[in-house]
């Protein structure tokens, strides 16, 4: 059977290290890339929820290049009947390595090859974790790119925004993050706005850098917010009120409380808040 071509795309970008130039390990021992396979698989469920079909996934090997695939599962995952490809990014390094920025070369390549796969057209969100986080707010300049959500986010102060520009940001952050700051993620979204982008940050009470303390909860705000920013589901109305505030709105006017302001049950697979319509 042919399969269609992708009518969306999301670009996982695990973890790593501030630095170290050596490839991630394979398979399952690379932790950073195995902790974002929970995410792959709601994301394919709730695609495939979202489509026209209820069949299985289907799973392909990447054939276009090495920054494509995955260390740690399956490469790519279609939700059959809904068109969106899900697909991890391979990383050359562990580390981000100062000036060379490794994870965001790798991010930019896999969105060349993507769009060479796919076409000018195709809507991406970028979905990253810690480090890969700072990868996705990094190369959400590229022409494909419609947004980016980063969970537990390494945002430096000095990291440039100016690439986020009409661009919609959400950041998820724990209040306990030891290893990330919440604060400079907070920051990120007041400074960004001011640059041109939506943005909205989500705080998760209790969580942890990890995201294994509220996993569940972690993963259906990720999938709501992914999927309401393609254009495939509803976004949560919060958030859609946060990315619409002006440039001069204070950061904690864009900041949500999970639990509060959204429901800890966000998100397809739980009790869904108010929601507008799919972004397009």
């Amino acid at each position: 059977m042919v399969q269609r071509p992708p009518s969306a795309a999301v670009l996982v970008l695990h973890g790593g290290r501030e630095t170290g130039t050596e490839p991630p390990p394979p398979g399952l021992l690379n932790l950073p890339g195995t902790r974002m396979r929970p995410f792959v698989r709601a994301l394919g469920r709730a695609a495939r929820t979202a489509g026209t079909g209820g069949g299985p996934a289907s799973a392909s090997a990447s054939s276009a290049g090495p920054a494509l695939g995955s260390s740690a599962g399956p490469p790519s995952v279609t939700g059959a009947g809904s068109g969106v490809l899900v697909r991890q990014v391979r990383y050359g390094h562990r580390g981000w390595n100062g000036d060379r920025a490794d994870p965001f070369h790798d991010a930019v390549a896999a969105l060349d090859a993507l769009r060479d796969e796919a076409g000018d057209e195709l809507p991406v969100v970028l979905l990253g974790h810690s480090m890969g986080a700072r990868a996705a707010l990094r190369a959400a300049g590229h022409p494909l790119v419609r947004g980016v959500v980063g969970l537990a986010p390494w945002c430096p102060p000095g990291d440039p925004v100016t690439q986020l520009a009409d661009r919609d940001v959400v950041l998820v952050h724990s209040n306990r993050d030891r290893l990330t700051s919440p604060q400079a993620s907070q920051s990120l979204t007041a400074r960004a706005r001011r640059a041109g982008a939506r943005t909205c940050m989500i705080t998760v009470r209790g969580g942890d850098h990890a995201m294994i303390r509220r996993a569940p909860a972690w993963h259906r705000v990720t999938t709501a917010l992914v999927l309401g920013l393609l254009g495939s589901g509803s976004l949560p109305a919060p958030v859609g009120a946060a990315l619409a505030l002006p440039a001069t709105a204070e950061a904690t006017e864009g900041t949500l409380d999970l639990d509060l302001d959204l429901g800890a049950g966000a998100g397809p697979a739980g009790r869904p808040p108010t929601a507008v319509p799919p972004r397009r």
